[in-house]
């Protein structure tokens, strides 16, 4: 079992990975975490269920997402592996890869506050239906993650960013 601890500024959170399950998508983002990518990265957006916050969704999710350190040159993009191929689900504290097109999944990830099943395959957050890559858990911190989703934002950006000072691999 892998677990990585993601220190932020509000505090810590572990995510159980699954490595037998989405190999290609833990792989990717172990080796961001080995280059030290996340250090001084940051999460930069949460996504509310409220009006103001997604007005153009019309199926609304509970997200926090977050990216590396500034001027970081993400990797290739890798390929998707879909949860129905998977069989992860996106459930509550699940740690996925953002994307915007099949395939196109690079460095941001996110995670989910609250089950958020349009984000598997055949869900219609997405019009693709294709859904998201989850890769793992949190197992500890999810007060934090509901703490960084309910900080002041502008239009999906928290203002500020929360700082993550590091990923590391623990187990």
């Amino acid at each position: 079992m892998t677990t990585v601890c993601i220190t932020t500024s509000l505090g810590e959170i572990r995510v159980q990975l699954a490595l037998h399950e989405a190999p290609l998508t833990v792989a990717n983002f172990l080796t961001y975490v080995r280059d030290q990518a996340y250090h001084d990265g940051r999460v930069w957006r949460t996504v509310v269920t409220t009006p103001d916050n997604q007005p153009n969704n019309s199926v609304k999710i509970d997200v926090i997402q977050a990216t590396v350190a500034e001027g970081f040159i993400k990797l290739p993009a890798i390929p998707m592996e879909r949860t129905s191929d998977t069989g992860l689900c996106h459930r509550d504290g699940t740690i996925s890869m953002a994307r915007f097109a099949p395939d196109s999944a690079q460095a941001d990830f996110f995670i989910c506050i609250g089950d958020q099943p349009e984000l598997d395959f055949g869900g219609t957050r997405n019009p693709d239906g294709q859904g998201f890559a989850a890769f793992g858990q949190v197992t500890q911190g999810m007060d934090v993650v509901r703490m960084i989703h309910q900080q002041p934002q502008h239009e999906q950006n928290l203002t500020p960013a929360i700082v993550i000072t590091s990923i590391t691999v623990i187990g």
